[in-house]
């Protein structure tokens, strides 16, 4: 896997309707064989994005290159290296799994024998092999996000782009396509892009993510990474809770140095503070006879960016 070599990259790309701007100056780059999770709420912008990556929608300023191809002036050759599953995928119900997936296979210039082995090694990776001669109208919607990605599969590319590929599939539906969606990176190598609300889910299989909010990338990294990115300049705010608590604790932590400001929640305090301060909690609270019960950093968590973020839904 060429983990250093780029095979997407982005400069300055902006998308926009009238007034209002899609997508502002994005600089994204991803690279050979990782997993990249574009992620944001609803209207944030991430569809448009991969329109413009595959050369099915224009920028209005900037530009976008696909394995080296500029995504608007070679537009053939982006598509040929790209393997695209939309959000709400559309088969053919009244035909089997199968007949779906050969029909792809005659769009891209495969038949016959060749087509056949490629369409039965493509269910099998999915785990749809016993389901292949079923007709699509009995499918599950997790079951049709399967055949989606054998779909992609039958193309064989070296690129795979799927928008919210586990958008209302159940628990263990979502666990079968983020192993699959695993396994084309790690054991096939190829690059993977994800779009997706759903931070808690897609970020199990991410090498790296984007934050995506109201077309602007405001964060980028490992997920350990974001919370550091999104805080800068935002008060450092620790969370504490310590037995006996009450009025207190309340005056023993008004009293610390370094701490601008005190509130309660219920039983938490949550403690403003002007420097980092948890070693200097656990030590100065325990000589004080507190027994600590709880202490986070408010704001690097999964969960903290979730609030900050996502639960808002778009705005775009």
């Amino acid at each position: 896997m060429g983990v250093d070599r780029v095979v997407i990259e982005t400069e300055n790309l902006t998308k926009e309707y009238g007034q209002v701007a899609a997508v502002k100056e994005l600089n994204l780059t991803i690279k050979e064989g990782e997993i990249f999770g574009l992620l944001g709420p609803n209207g944030a912008g991430k569809t448009t994005t991969i329109l413009m990556l595959m050369g099915l929608t224009e920028p209005s300023t900037g530009w976008a290159r696909v394995a080296g191809y500029n995504s608007i002036r070679e537009p053939i050759e982006v598509k040929r290296i790209i393997g695209y599953l939309p959000d709400n995928v559309g088969f053919y119900e009244e035909l089997t799994g199968r007949e779906n997936l050969r029909y792809t296979a005659r769009l891209n210039g495969m038949a016959g024998p060749k087509a056949e082995e490629r369409i039965d090694d493509s269910l099998q990776r999915v785990g749809l092999s016993p389901m292949g001669d079923d007709l699509v109208g009995t499918y599950s919607r997790g079951m049709r996000q399967r055949l989606g990605i054998a779909d992609v599969l039958v193309k064989d590319p070296k690129i795979v782009i799927l928008d919210e590929p586990t958008n209302g599939i159940d628990p263990q539906g979502i666990r079968d396509v983020l192993e699959i969606i695993r396994r084309l990176s790690r054991e096939d190598g190829r690059t993977v892009l994800i779009s997706s609300h759903l931070l808690h889910q897609v970020q199990q299989i991410c090498d790296r993510v984007g934050i995506f909010v109201k077309g602007e990338l405001v964060a980028v990294g490992p997920i350990a990474s974001l919370g550091e990115q999104l805080m800068v300049g935002e008060p450092l705010v620790i969370e504490l809770q310590a037995d006996p608590g009450g009025p207190h604790l309340r005056e023993a932590l008004e009293d610390l140095e370094g701490v601008t400001k005190v509130e309660e929640w219920g039983d938490l305090f949550l403690l403003h503070c002007a420097e980092e301060l948890r070693p200097y909690l656990t030590e100065v609270l325990a000589s004080r006879g507190f027994q600590l019960l709880h202490l986070r950093r408010r704001g690097y968590s999964l969960d903290d960016i979730y609030r900050m973020y996502f639960s808002k839904g778009g705005v775009q």
